[in-house]
C-alpha cells in the first residue's frame, strides 16, 4: 500500500478542535491536580497518624490501580451506584487530576523533607504561624526544587489523556480513530497524531528547562 498523507488535509479541522480537547483536559487536570497535592503533601509529613495513613492510603490506590480502569469505574460504574452523572470531559479530567495528585504530593513531600530544618526553627522563633510558614516560605522553595518532576508529571499527563478516547471524548487519539473508520487508512492520521504528540511533548520540555533556568537564575540573583 502506498502511502497518501493527502487524505487528512479534509480533516485538519477535526484535527485542530482534537488538539485543544487534549490540551484542555491536559491543563484542567494539572490546575486541579495542583490544588490536590498541596494538602496531600501536608498530609504525608504530618504528625498526625490519621492523615499519614490517609495520604499512603490514597496514593496506593492510585498507584495500585490501572488508571484505565479507574477511569471506566467514574465514567459508568459511579454513576450507577451513587446516581451522579459525568461527562467524559469531567470523568478524564478528575481521574487524571487524582492520579497525577498522588504522584505530585510524592515529590512535594521529598521536596519539603529537603529544606534545612534551621529555617523551620528561625520561623517559629520568629512567632511565624504554621500556615503562614509553610505557604510564603516552605512550599515556594519545595516547588522549586521539584520543578523537573513537576514537568516530568505535565508530560506524562498529556501522554496519559489519550485514554479519554476509552469513553467516547473526541481528542487527537479520537480523531485518529475516526479517521481511519473513514478511510480505511491507520498509518497515516496514527502518524500524524504520534507527531502532535512529540512536538507538543517537545515543546513542554523547552519551556520546563527555560522556567528551570529563569528560577535558578533568579536564587543566584
Amino acid at each position: 500500500m502506498q502511502l497518501d498523507f493527502s487524505i487528512l488535509i479534509k480533516y485538519i479541522p477535526m484535527f485542530g478542535s482534537a488538539l485543544l480537547v487534549t490540551l484542555k483536559v491536559t491543563f484542567c487536570s494539572l490546575a486541579l491536580a495542583l490544588v490536590l497535592s498541596i494538602p496531600l503533601s501536608l498530609c504525608k509529613i504530618s504528625k498526625v497518624k490519621f492523615l499519614q495513613g490517609f495520604a499512603a492510603f490514597y496514593t496506593s490506590i492510585f498507584r495500585g490501580v490501572p488508571m484505565l480502569v479507574q477511569v471506566f469505574m467514574m465514567y459508568f460504574g459511579i454513576p450507577l451506584v451513587t446516581g451522579l452523572k459525568f461527562t467524559a470531559f469531567s470523568a478524564g479530567t478528575i481521574v487524571f487530576a487524582m492520579n497525577s495528585a498522588a504522584y505530585i504530593s510524592e515529590s512535594m513531600r521529598g521536596g519539603i523533607n529537603a529544606i534545612d530544618r534551621g529555617q523551620y526553627e528561625a520561623a517559629m522563633a520568629l512567632g511565624v504561624p504554621y500556615t503562614p510558614m509553610m505557604k510564603d516560605i516552605i512550599l515556594p522553595q519545595a516547588i522549586k526544587s521539584v520543578l523537573p518532576s513537576l514537568v516530568n508529571e505535565f508530560i506524562g499527563l498529556l501522554k496519559n489523556t489519550t485514554l479519554i478516547a476509552s469513553i467516547g471524548l473526541v481528542d487527537l487519539l479520537r480523531t485518529g480513530q475516526l479517521i481511519q473508520a473513514a478511510t480505511y487508512r491507520a498509518f497515516e492520521p496514527f502518524f500524524a497524531i504520534a507527531v502532535f504528540y512529540y512536538l507538543l511533548v517537545m515543546i513542554l520540555s523547552y519551556c520546563g528547562k527555560l522556567l528551570e533556568r529563569k528560577v535558578n537564575k533568579s536564587d543566584r540573583g
